[in-house]
């Protein structure tokens, strides 16, 4: 079985002003569509061939380091473009009580999230 990239459940520029058509088109089309191409590549001749991505995941300590980096990258993303929304929104519930309750507030959060990426790959 070979994977493959996932259509966006959107248009690329459904997400603007946040997130620009060309970035989405940029990081669709070649960054995430790289993830895919390399999974493939490095799952030739190893116990991963063939199987499904939620198949990999489930054991992806045991892979070498071609299949776990592609294929997180390829499964992150592919999450990543589902949470997306044009529409927006706040949290709430008990998402929101754990946010403020960790962070103080969203924009404690996103303070976090900001500061770590500026160190950290992935």
């Amino acid at each position: 079985m070979a994977h493959s990239l996932p259509a966006l459940p959107y248009d690329f520029g459904a997400l603007e002003p946040h997130i620009d058509a060309q970035t989405m088109q940029i990081h669709h089309g070649k960054h995430h569509q790289a993830y895919v191409d390399n999974l493939n590549k490095a799952l030739v001749g190893t116990d991963g061939e063939g199987k499904s991505l939620e198949d990999l995941m489930a054991n992806i300590s045991k892979s070498p380091a071609g299949v776990r980096n592609n294929g997180g990258g390829h499964y992150n993303h592919s999450l990543f473009w589902t949470i997306l929304s044009p529409n927006g929104g706040q949290p709430s519930g008990d998402l929101a009580k754990a946010i403020d309750g960790t962070f103080g507030s969203l924009d404690g959060l996103k303070e976090k999230v900001n500061a770590a990426g500026a160190t950290r790959f992935g």
